[in-house]
């Protein structure tokens, strides 16, 4: 049987209240971060400044949630260090806080819609993501590999964080596996590092409200990338779905039958 302190705890108006409290916490943290970051880091530290911000900025936010609402988490698994890809599970912005917070030099393939977000979506462009336009289709695609050699050449890449489904996905959904990881992979021959999560069984996709537990978020053993772009994706996809659905089922989610 699961710890019970990693299971959802249970929704009541409290819960309501504080997620609330707590989302006003964040936009006020993100103003006030972001300005003193400006100055004292960004400005004369250039993009490791940003890197430190960023660093601040997701422990401020993941210890918070654990005072307002009684969510923490649980990292397993050893974050690397060096250039490499990340594909991860998404279900919540919570897996985005964990992984944002313990990988040094962070970035993110992300929405192009997501720069318009004021404060982040600064910070993200300086701190190396990578936006996309979905609806380019391949020319996306070129982008984003045009951007990562890029990157390479300047001031490496970091770990570059993808998420194959492309978007958040609820617990118990399946989505089809986008190229995007394959690509990169067998283009920069990167090593690909998996990561599973159950955070959305927390804080939902749609974020209200946010239940206290322990989420998990789990980095799993590294995909060497010397096969196709297929390959790869199919490997990363074999380890991370059932990981996730284990993580999941540990913290009491029942699975839909197939």
């Amino acid at each position: 049987m699961s710890d019970p302190s990693h299971r959802p705890g249970k929704v009541t108006p409290l819960t309501h209240v504080m997620t609330g409290v707590y989302y006003v916490h964040i936009a006020l943290a993100t103003v006030l971060i972001g300005a003193w970051g400006l100055v004292f880091q960004v400005l004369p530290k250039g993009r490791d400044g940003v890197h430190r911000v960023a660093g601040i900025w997701t422990q401020h936010l993941l210890t918070m949630a654990r005072v307002y609402l009684g969510l923490r988490y649980e990292l397993r698994g050893t974050p690397p260090q060096g250039d490499c890809i990340i594909a991860a599970k998404h279900q919540s912005f919570f897996d985005i806080l964990i992984l944002a917070n313990h990988l040094p030099r962070r970035a993110f393939v992300m929405k192009k819609a997501l720069l318009n977000v004021p404060v982040m979506g600064w910070f993200a462009h300086k701190a190396g993501c990578i936006p996309i336009d979905r609806s380019k289709g391949s020319e996306a695609m070129k982008v984003m590999l045009g951007a990562v050699e890029e990157a390479r050449a300047t001031h490496g890449l970091g770990q570059l964080i993808i998420y194959p489904e492309g978007t958040r996905v609820p617990p118990g959904e399946k989505r089809r596996y986008k190229q995007g990881v394959g690509v990169v992979a067998e283009a920069t021959k990167l090593p690909v590092v998996p990561a599973a999560t159950n955070a959305g069984l927390f804080w939902n996709k749609r974020g209200w409200p946010i239940r206290s537990g322990v989420a998990v978020t789990e980095f799993l053993p590294v995909i060497d990338a010397a096969g196709s772009a297929p390959q790869t994706l199919a490997a990363v996809e074999a380890v991370v779905e059932p990981r996730s659905d284990a993580l999941m089922a540990d913290a009491g989610f029942e699975l839909p039958k197939p």
